[in-house]
């Protein structure tokens, strides 16, 4: 989280509606342990990592989709069974589970 507290910071000050995304979990072989965060605000601007690169694009799509009111927050899993993942390149063999949220100042 902290490496992403700048960029937090800069987008509160500019009003920008910022959605959160956090490994809680991963089971197996992962590429960032829990705690990794990754934000994305209402232009699509992204901070942080939450996989190292496979999978960042699919999160910014479901922090979209959080911040255009199509979902709520919660958990959002990638893992190398899910078809969706491994088309976005979990391909690590493990599975990470990520909390989802609007950040709310």
């Amino acid at each position: 989280m902290l490496e992403i507290l700048d960029d937090l910071d800069r987008w509160q000050t500019a009003g920008r509606r910022i959605a959160v995304a956090r490994v809680v979990d991963i089971e197996g072989s992962g590429p960032r342990d829990p705690g990794a965060a990754m934000a994305v605000n209402e232009d699509g601007e992204v901070a942080g990592s939450v996989s190292g690169g496979c999978v960042e694009g699919a999160v910014v799509v479901e922090a979209m989709q959080l911040l255009d009111g199509d979902r709520g927050p919660g958990i959002v899993t990638f893992g190398f069974s899910d078809d969706e993942a491994f088309a976005v390149g979990l391909t690590c063999g493990g599975i990470i589970h990520l909390f989802i949220e609007e950040l709310d100042w």
